[in-house]
């Protein structure tokens, strides 16, 4: 349904599609077959000069600026090769109404942000983005050796400061080898697809619920405007690869036993590795302050919010000025109290 005019497109979702299908992470990357390519509609690619984002729109679409930094400068974007088709997508579940006053109140929130801020910075330029994700399942077979360290305490003969003799309690740690296997299923690693977005904010609004996400249909991306994956499909793997490695040090690390643990050596291998290409609803609000430029992000499914704000001068100078004070009083009452 359009969201200015209320006409509603005579286009059918179709529910028989059924579950979002995992693919063959290595027989994907020797030969993606065409038919797995494209939107299946009509679309038009444009790259942002500025942020090097490219988006993906309706052909009659013209005239507009950057969903993501708002720059003019866009350009087509043709030679690329189709895309790898979205398997899923999370569809919207927050409308742009409870958006805008979500944001209002998170700004409300931030006590360091000028009062005016939430009049000064428009919501309703808040806009809806769908962005790529790759998802990637794997199980794992991962023996791993250590050293464990177990403490002990000892007694130890020393002086204090006046010279009287004293007997301390000294930590020493005894080394041991060991060794040990950890099995784990990892279902849905997430690697964002996207260079628009700042990752450290992208970050902040996670988790998208992919295990909620339905086969992908053109009609979901009617009124909304989608990133076209700028990680591809190799690098993505690589970065799973490199969370799984990291989770994996940690459940090892957890089996190792003792007080600690060092020389940590861990030995995966990879088996039954799939992946899905999915779009996740990001609601983006780009917005000038001053002189520089802001953005807020929300989670389009669960309404979480991350974004960066101004911060008030006056706020942070009277915030020292009480801090001051309170370090004045502290200092005056010890200083009065019986030695």
């Amino acid at each position: 349904m359009c969201a200015f005019c209320g006409a509603e497109s005579p286009y059918q979702i179709d529910r028989t599609i059924g579950a979002v299908a995992e693919l063959d992470l290595a027989a994907t990357l020797r030969n993606l077959p065409e038919d797995e390519r494209g939107w299946q509609t009509e679309r038009r690619s444009v790259q942002c000069q500025s942020c090097k984002a490219v988006m993906v729109y309706d052909p009659a679409r013209v005239g507009q600026n950057c969903e993501f930094c708002g720059s003019p400068a866009l350009v087509s974007y043709d030679q690329i090769q189709s895309p790898i088709r979205p398997h899923g997508l999370l569809p919207f579940k927050i409308d742009r109404n409870r958006v805008r006053d979500d944001i209002r109140g998170w700004w409300r929130s931030k006590w360091l942000a000028p009062g005016r801020l939430a009049k000064a910075a428009l919501v309703d330029t808040v806009h809806s983005l769908y962005i790529p994700y790759w998802t990637f399942d794997a199980r794992v077979h991962c023996p791993w050796d250590a050293e464990s360290g177990h403490h002990y305490y000892v007694s130890v003969d020393g002086r204090d400061s006046k010279g009287n003799h004293v007997v301390r309690q000294e930590q020493r740690t005894r080394w041991e080898a060991a060794s040990g296997v950890v099995e784990h299923v990892f279902d849905d690693e997430p690697v964002p697809g996207t260079q628009g977005l700042p990752i450290e904010l992208l970050r902040q609004v996670e988790p998208f619920p992919t295990a909620e996400s339905v086969a992908y249909d053109s009609a979901f991306l009617s009124g909304h405007v989608v990133e076209h994956y700028k990680v591809v499909l190799l690098e993505a793997r690589e970065q799973s690869q490199q969370q799984m490695h990291a989770t994996l040090e940690q459940l090892c690390g957890q089996q190792v036993p003792g007080d600690t643990y060092r020389n940590m050596r861990i030995h995966p291998t990879y088996s039954g590795q799939t992946f899905k290409h999915l779009l996740v609803p990001i609601w983006l609000l780009t917005y000038n302050y001053g002189s520089t430029a802001y953005q807020v992000l929300v989670n389009g499914y669960t309404g979480k919010i991350a974004g960066k704000y101004p911060y008030s001068v006056w706020k942070i100078v009277l915030l020292i000025i009480v801090a001051l004070i309170a370090v004045g009083i502290f200092v005056l009452v010890e200083g009065g109290a019986p030695q």
